[in-house]
Parts: structure tokens; C-alpha cells; sequence
């Protein structure tokens, strides 16, 4: 049976409060049932949202950083850990069925970019001295570190876990082998630094953001660009891809998250937003993508909400 084509005019947002201060992370588990957000007020939370209910979302709170939690990730295989980096210069895993940290580690400087291997070995964190560190979860030991002497920002493993790839200031992405960390290749995407990194769930493409304001899409088995995306004027914050790889969203401070159609590159629906994005990114099951930024109140205080959008417009 043929799904129906998606009407995202259809389609309206729900609002998520919690937080005292501004979302800087949004991720959903790989069930696609629980949504953690990290937060600058030093707490990340979780969220179980059900696509078909409109009752009230019960939340979690995960307490024990003290500085922001800027990036989160959660276990690929496991849907109840979620990996959070903060600023406080740790790393911790949290059991989200009882909102305990199971480990936590102090790593060198700042935390800002984290990411799982897909097999759920690994987590690669970077850090804003340009120190990436790689660990083996079991222990949370170190198994890799290495200070760049240039900008490196989100990191990301392909589908398979042979390569491991780096957006940087230089805007180049460095693809490495995995485990032996050998550059493989140093593709020059961009014109201005490299922001964020996305893989296709069908491990077909990926694409990267950048401060030039595109989006390029990438063949990640041919190593070659094959179309940008354009509808930015800001540089580029976050991306994703939708769960059939149909889709990819992206967002800067341009008032809009943008929704593009990955085979022909066209803009077919963008969501109006009142501040610039922090993180977008879309459910592993459903068409429903989480976003967050920097929004206000009318005190003009960080707000710290988030919202998903892809439900059905009651009105």
C-alpha cells in the first residue's frame, strides 16, 4: 500500500515548557516515543510524546550538571539512555526510566558537540578548544583524543561505523577511517566554516550546513556534492533528515525552519518561527521534527520552549 504524500499545511505545532532558560538540544530516542532536550539552565529533560494523543506530556528532569547542557544524543540500541556534554567539561548517561546518571566522566575543556556510534560502542565529544575525545561507553573511558589546531564543530559516524567525519571552521568536512582514524578524505564543501552534519537514515547521503547560508547534499558512497540547498540567508545551525530520508529540515536565524525535498532540492513547506534555531530534528518513526531556539519572553527573558511540529490541526 502507497503512503499518502504528506500535507504539511495540514500540520500545526505543540508548545513544550519546562525549562527555565533556552533550549539548546533537542533528540528523540531511536523508538521514536521519548524527546530530550538540553537546556542553558543546566538541565536536560524528557519528554514522552505520543503522536495520536493530545493529553498532557509527562516529563523528566535530569539534574546533576552545573553549566549548560549544550548538545544531547541518545544510545542508538538502547531507547532509555540519553548521553549528555555540557560546559561543566563532563559527559554523563542517564537511565531516563528513573532520571539517575548511570556514569559521568570530566573530560579537558567545554563540551559542545556529542555523538553516537551507531552500534552504540562509541561517543565522540568536542569541545570548544577544538579537542575532540572519543570513548568506549562500557567504562566511559578515553580510547582517542586530539587537540586540532582549527575550528572542528558537529562530528558524526556514517551508518556502517567505518568512517567518522568532522565539520570544520576551514570550510572542509574531513572523513576518517574508523577505528584507525587515517584521513580518508578532505572535501572542500563550503566557502565559509562548516556548521552542522547530518546522515541520511538510508546511509545514502549526508549533508552539511554552513555560515555561507547553503546546505549541501553529499552521494557518501561516491564522496561527491549533489546539489545545495538554498532557501537560507543566515548561517546555517542545525539539520536533519526525516526518517524515510524524504525530507531534510534546516535552520539559522532566518524566521523559518525550512522542509526540502532531498531528490529535487526544493523548498515545499517552511515553519514560521520568532527567533533563531538552535536544533531541529526529525522523529525516527513519524513526520514529526522537534525544534528549538532562542526564544523570548515578553519580559525578554530566555523562555525555555521548544516545540514539535507535525500534528493534525484540531481547528
Amino acid at each position: 500500500m502507497e503512503e499518502k504524500p504528506v500535507e504539511f499545511k495540514n500540520l500545526c505545532s505543540r508548545e513544550y515548557f519546562g525549562h527555565k532558560r533556552k533550549v539548546h538540544s533537542v533528540a528523540w530516542n531511536c523508538l521514536g516515543t521519548k524527546l530530550a532536550s538540553g537546556s542553558i539552565d543546566h538541565t536536560a529533560r524528557v519528554w514522552n510524546i505520543d503522536p495520536h494523543s493530545h493529553g498532557k506530556v509527562k516529563d523528566i528532569e535530569l539534574k546533576g550538571h552545573t553549566d549548560c547542557v549544550d548538545q544531547l544524543c541518545w544510545d542508538p540500541k538502547q531507547p532509555d539512555i540519553v548521553a549528555t556534554c555540557s560546559g561543566d567539561k563532563t559527559v554523563r548517561l542517564w537511565d531516563t526510566r528513573s532520571g539517575k546518571c548511570a556514569q559521568n566522566v570530566e573530560l579537558s575543556g567545554e563540551n559542545i558537540n556529542i555523538a553516537y556510534k551507531h552500534d552504540g560502542t562509541n561517543i565522540a565529544v568536542g569541545n570548544r578548544d577544538d579537542e575532540l575525545t572519543i570513548l568506549d561507553v562500557r567504562k566511559l573511558k578515553t580510547v582517542y583524543k586530539n587537540k586540532f589546531s582549527y575550528e572542528i564543530n558537529e562530528i558524526a559516524w556514517n551508518k556502517t561505523g567505518d568512517l567518522f567525519f568532522i565539520t570544520t571552521g576551514n570550510g572542509t568536512i574531513e572523513v576518517f577511517d574508523y577505528p584507525s582514524l587515517k584521513l580518508h578524505h578532505n572535501l572542500f564543501a563550503h566557502t565559509a566554516g562548516c556548521y552542522c552534519i547530518s546522515i541520511d537514515p538510508s546511509g545514502r547521503y549526508f549533508a552539511v550546513g554552513s555560515a555561507d547560508s547553503l546546505v549541501s547534499l553529499w552521494d557518501a558512497k561516491e564522496m561527491l556534492c549533489i546539489r545545495t540547498f538554498t532557501k537560507m540567508e543566515w548561517p546555517v545551525r542545525t539539520l536533519s533528515f526525516n526518517h524515510t530520508g524524504e525530507f531534510i529540515a534546516s535552520a539559522s536565524e532566518d524566521p523559518f525552519v525550512d522542509i526540502a525535498n532531498v531528490e529535487t532540492g526544493r523548498s515545499i513547506y517552511q515553519i514560521q518561527t520568532k527567533a533563531p534555531m538552535n536544533s531541529v530534528e526529525w522523529n525516527p518513526k513519524y513526520n514529526l521534527l522537534a525544534y528549538a531556539g532562542d526564544d523570548k519572553n515578553k519580559y525578554q527573558n530566555d523562555e525555555g520552549v521548544f516545540r514539535v511540529f507535525g500534528f493534525e490541526s484540531t481547528s
